[in-house]
């Protein structure tokens, strides 16, 4: 029996930040890194962006995606650069992973995305970034769901420079504290870069609303601390997962990396899992 070669799989990058870098490392080492191009990197200022993989084409604007011949496009760059880069990737590429998920708190940006994949042929892709369990909270949502909770446990410092600061005495903290709960929509909306993937548990589940979030600051740790509980007619699920900090970018996850190197490598592996 012959084989059918398969091409590289051509990818677009948005973003030039720390977790794209982290996963052009990953994948660099990786088995299956020769069925992989990464073909261009999407930044706001060429100026700004340094050390690109060989081969990959520095782009700002958004029409440049077109004619590339992209399989993926994928964002790492933000919540505003998904408004940006949005459409053209997918009308550009069969596929857009999103990794800023709080841009989806939007519901006009989320109706205009989803309308141009069904026009393009396209699909918007979520990965579970820092979090583990989201695959359950998504198949039990095929039966009725009663409650989605989603702790987020970070050391004190990861949450400086947010609202935070201005809730807690971040610094004089000797024990967990519960600064903020509410729902995913409004946790995403007010710490879009420590609460981003409150959206993804949400999505998954029962949306930005019923999603119920707790945001905490503990002294007592050193890893990012993801806690997911579910309930409902399929029985109850509790996932937790302590993730190392991403180097140079303490309120992003190592996890966040590592699971967009997962959804790259389920492109291209023979066996997808």
């Amino acid at each position: 029996m012959t084989s059918r070669l398969r091409k590289p799989l051509r990818i677009a990058l948005i973003g030039w930040g720390a977790i794209n870098r982290r996963v052009v490392e990953l994948l660099s080492g990786a088995q299956d890194a020769r069925g992989l191009a990464i073909v261009a990197i999407g930044v706001r200022s060429i100026a700004r962006a340094d050390d690109i993989p060989a081969g990959a084409e520095l782009v700002t604007d958004p029409g440049q995606l077109a004619g590339l011949d992209l399989d993926l496009v994928m964002e790492a760059a933000g919540r505003e650069a998904v408004a940006i880069w949005g459409e053209a990737a997918l009308r550009s590429a069969p596929a857009f992973a999103i990794a800023s998920a709080s841009a989806l708190t939007d519901a006009a940006l989320l109706e205009h995305l989803l309308a141009t994949a069904e026009a393009s042929g396209s699909q918007l892709i979520l990965p579970p970034g820092a979090l583990a369990g989201v695959d359950g909270v998504a198949a039990a949502s095929a039966l009725p769901l009663d409650e989605v909770v989603h702790s987020i446990v970070k050391p004190p410092a990861a949450w400086r420079g947010t609202p935070a600061e201005e809730m807690v005495r971040l610094d004089a903290l000797r024990a967990p504290v519960t600064f903020f709960t509410g729902s995913a929509r409004e946790a995403a909306v007010r710490f879009p870069q420590n609460a981003n993937v409150a959206v993804i548990s949400a999505l998954a589940g029962i949306g930005l609303d019923r999603t119920r979030i707790e945001l905490v600051a503990d002294p007592g740790i050193a890893a990012n601390c993801h806690r997911l509980s579910a309930s409902g007619a399929f029985g109850r699920l509790d996932v937790v997962i302590e993730n190392r900090a991403l180097a140079g970018n303490p309120k992003s996850s190592e996890m966040a990396a590592l699971s967009l190197v997962r959804t790259i490598r389920n492109k291209v592996a023979l066996l997808s899992r």
